[in-house]
């Protein structure tokens, strides 16, 4: 599978995933971060992972004021 296939493939799966994690920020607070990264750790492939993570990154960065 090439790499735009498996990122048209996964690319809303990794979008409701990122969201799912910001949606815990509120409820988790301070240890929000560490859990992030936990979560994040037991994703795979790593390439999915990244997937989430930029995703998640975009979403925190439109939540900014």
């Amino acid at each position: 599978m090439s790499r735009a296939d498996f990122h048209q493939n996964n690319a809303e799966r990794a979008r409701a995933e990122a969201q799912r994690l910001l949606d815990q920020q509120a409820t988790l607070g301070a240890r929000w971060l560490a859990w992030v990264a936990t979560e994040l750790y037991q994703l795979s492939p790593p390439e999915y992972t990244a997937m989430v993570r930029r995703e998640l990154e975009r979403l925190n960065q439109a939540q900014q004021p």
